[in-house]
């Protein structure tokens, strides 16, 4: 009897803890997917783009980019050129705007007011960029076009527009959780010394801040390097070098737009391929070399802030630093400057300016604090209400013209008579199964990794190579996804153009999104719940599923809700391997599909006649509707959460 009551213990704990190591075997397998996953990326676009139909230097360094002549030239110097020129304008009109924006929600806005303008800002982020890019081809290139007289509004200037407003949410989210995690302390210790709040939020905040800020910009640049539909269907698409280099008015093209133009109809195999490949495999490095400074410069600054804090000095930041700091960003001011001469051009317009910032530093240095506090917080008030207009405009205008299309016939019905007939019930269908699709591949692997990396997992180079493998995973521009989809499942694996195929491509995409939201919401949980759930006998994955998950789920949802907005929205990635323009639903996962955001790149681009703007102002209201919709659903699961557990 002995002998049996103590087999039978044994046994149940052997099944237990058999179960525990079957569960955290699979929870390593969704981990080490997502390196799989990037890896394979790399390996298959490095392995397409050899041999390249020139050599390396004059791939780089080449002027002419012309693969289809008679007599072949890949010379990418002018795609590098324009996606460099398009992001620079680009962070010229966001930067300033996105770091007023973040100040006037961090440090003046009252709590109502912010609670409102934060979430309206963030909708900025969920618009699909194929939305922005009809936005701008309708709206921006006509006012370019009629208002400088020139030849097109298709330019450069109408690119670094449209890309600066799309990395305006990105910058201003990220620099305003730098400013508001700035230690309360801080602030009371310069206002208790006499300091303005303007004084105290230029000399203390935004010192302190100085790397959530540069980690902003960066992944603002990042944003704009990265970004395929909107510059190539509004900035011209010519392989050229603008004459002068400053000349704003002149048609670009960047990296990301030649793969999306060309990739289509290569010929498999030929020079032109393997170019093409070698283009991805550039804004690949391009992409990597961003992320990488990102770390480095962000390494670097808080080195230097931890080295100030081991000091204790009397005083929040020195006035070697607080020096260093200031000429700093009078070189970023003058450099900004120089820029928006160039920009503006005309010996007139510089001198004006020229002349009203001298008059203007000379009556700063006459005025009080409680003045130019004025001033300033009137200047940052006049960027949040840009800001807000710009997102006014967009959505205002968006609605106006698709507000009289919408009908039940036209979300019920498939189109005809190439689009400007009919309904979008099938693009509508078909975005559906493609986000619902995706979310399904997604879900599991990274919140498994997540639940991996967080409980099971020790800090160490396992965990980081995982974590860079996902963020660069992220960093990664859609276009490349796309790329990867095309050459190995449409055509190296022959599957053509399916659903499935999308939806694995754009599971690839969002897995990142999923598993970083998840290990966050996983990391809010207080370690000494699992302790004491742990301490009563529980094991691990008991602890995890019954302790740990539950008040962690709302960060999951909030991250799979964002994942499904993303994959909704995206057009470069299925562009090539899922989606036609099609008026007949799949009847299964091995048949292309429709997709709204390829049902306004059709309409918009393809078709001639005003019939076909209306039609594709009609389904880009409709996308734009689900898209906010799942973004609103996250907003409010993060908000209602965020007040409810506060451990």
């Amino acid at each position: 009897m002995r002998s049996k009551k103590f087999q039978l213990p044994n046994l149940t704990f052997s099944k237990k803890y058999f179960k525990e190591n079957i569960i955290k075997i699979l929870l390593i397998i969704a981990a080490v997917i997502g390196i799989i996953v990037i890896f394979s990326i790399l390996f298959f676009l490095v392995k397409e783009s050899y041999p390249l139909p020139t050599d390396l230097w004059t791939f780089l360094s080449g002027e002419k980019w012309r693969p289809t002549s008679v007599n072949p030239r890949f010379g990418a110097f002018p795609l590098i050129v324009g996606t460099l020129l398009v992001t620079l304008g680009a962070m010229v009109f966001a930067v300033p705007l996105s770091i007023g924006s973040a100040i006037f929600i961090s440090e003046i806005a009252s709590p109502r007011i912010r609670a409102i303008i934060k979430p309206v800002i963030e909708l900025l982020a969920g618009i699909p960029s194929v939305v922005y890019g009809f936005f701008g081809l309708i709206i921006l290139v006509d006012l370019i076009h009629d208002g400088f007289n020139v030849p097109t509004g298709e330019t450069w200037l109408a690119g670094s527009i449209i890309l600066g407003i799309m990395a305006i949410p990105t910058i201003t989210s990220v620099a305003e959780d730098a400013i508001n995690a700035v230690p309360r302390h801080y602030k009371e210790g310069s206002l208790a010394m006499g300091a303005t709040r303007w004084q105290t939020i230029r000399s203390v905040v935004l010192p302190s801040a100085l790397s959530g800020i540069t980690a902003a910009i960066i992944l603002g640049i990042g944003r704009a390097v990265g970004e395929t539909m909107a510059v190539m269907m509004i900035c011209g698409n010519s392989a050229v070098i603008p004459t002068p280099l400053w000349n704003v008015f002149s048609p670009i093209r960047t990296l990301t737009s030649t793969l999306g133009i060309e990739i289509g109809e290569v010929p498999f195999g030929s020079g032109h391929y393997h170019a093409l490949f070698g283009v991805a495999v550039l804004l690949l490095a391009i992409t990597l070399v961003i992320n990488i400074s990102a770390v480095y410069v962000l390494g670097k600054i808080k080195e230097k802030q931890m080295a100030l804090g081991k000091k204790k000095r009397k005083t929040i930041v020195s006035a070697e630093t607080m020096y260093k700091i200031k000429r700093y960003l009078k070189h970023i001011l003058i450099g900004v400057l120089l820029l928006f001469l160039y920009f503006v051009g005309g010996l007139i317009l510089v001198g004006t300016i020229v002349v009203f910032a001298i008059v203007l530093y000379f009556v700063f240095k006459k005025l009080s604090q409680k003045n130019i506090q004025k001033i300033s917080f009137s200047i940052i008030t006049v960027a949040i209400i840009i800001v807000l207009c710009i997102l006014g405009i967009l959505l205002g205008y968006i609605i106006s013209n698709g507000i009289g299309t919408i009908s039940w016939e036209f979300l019920t019905t498939p189109h005809s008579n190439l689009g400007r007939q009919g309904g979008v019930v099938t693009a509508i269908l078909g975005t559906l199964y493609l986000a619902a699709g995706a979310i399904a591949i997604a879900l599991p692997i990274g919140v498994g990794a997540a639940i991996y990396l967080v409980e099971y997992k020790k800090e160490g180079e396992i965990t980081k190579i995982i974590r860079n493998a996902a963020d660069l995973l992220n960093g990664t521009p859609s276009i490349v996804f796309g790329l990867f989809g095309f050459a190995f499942l449409v055509l190296f694996l022959g599957w053509g153009r399916v659903l499935f195929a999308g939806q694995l491509t754009l599971a690839f995409m969002i897995i990142p999104t999923v598993l970083r939201t998840s290990e966050e919401a996983l990391k809010s949980v207080p370690q000494s719940i699992r302790e004491g759930s742990l301490a009563v006998g529980a094991t691990r994955w008991q602890t995890i599923k019954r302790v740990v998950l539950p008040p962690a789920s709302p960060g999951i949802i909030t991250g799979s809700i964002l994942g499904i907005g993303r994959a909704a929205g995206e057009t470069a990635p299925i562009m090539f391997i899922a989606v036609t323009f099609s008026a007949v639903n799949p009847s299964s996962l091995w048949e292309p599909v429709n997709a709204l955001s390829y049902h306004i790149l059709v309409l918009a681009t393809e078709i001639p006649g005003q019939e076909g703007k209306i039609a594709a102002g009609g389904a880009a209201l409709v996308l734009l509707l689900i898209v906010i919709c799942f973004y609103i659903i996250a907003i409010l699961i993060r908000n209602y959460y965020s007040k409810k557990m506060k451990w």
